[in-house]
């Protein structure tokens, strides 16, 4: 059996195959009558933004820490948006069928990103009900999610 790469930033393929995770999953969302209105708002930049926060998540480069506000600055930007368990569930599929396009036919990589993916949509649901203008506090750092899940 071949060894795993220490992280899954690295598992996954670096930066670029984050971005085309995220062009696959928008391309997605864009269309999809569910989750387009939670999207309205859409820029181009948000693809590379969202592959930057998750290489940081994976355990790569801190980029989204350094020049895009954070943890805190990720949260922010769901504040105001009432997205429902419908709309997260429908993420995930969406998300499901991007990971099995783009990323490595490694089922426990896949299983591992999922596992954030789940982990994550669910903060990102509970965060979207509260108003825009809502004090988070400090939510901590980035996470980080491993092999062996969240740290």
């Amino acid at each position: 059996m071949t060894e795993r790469p220490e992280s899954l930033y690295e598992a996954v393929g670096g930066i670029e195959a984050l971005r085309r995770l995220s062009t696959t999953f928008y391309e997605a969302v864009l269309a999809d009558p569910v989750l387009a209105p939670v999207f309205a708002h859409f820029t181009p930049t948000h693809v590379d933004h969202v592959a930057v926060w998750l290489a940081e998540v994976f355990e790569g480069p801190a980029r989204f820490t350094e020049e895009l506000g954070g943890h805190q600055g990720l949260l922010r930007a769901h504040l105001g948006l009432a997205i429902t368990e419908e709309q997260r569930l429908r993420w995930m599929e969406l998300m499901g069928a991007a990971v099995d396009k783009e990323l490595p036919n490694d089922a426990l990589l896949r299983e591992r990103v999922m596992e954030y993916f789940d982990w994550g949509t669910a903060i990102a649901r509970d965060v979207s009900a509260a108003p825009v203008d809502e004090d988070l506090g400090d939510p901590g750092p980035t996470p980080r999610w491993r092999w062996d899940g969240h740290s």
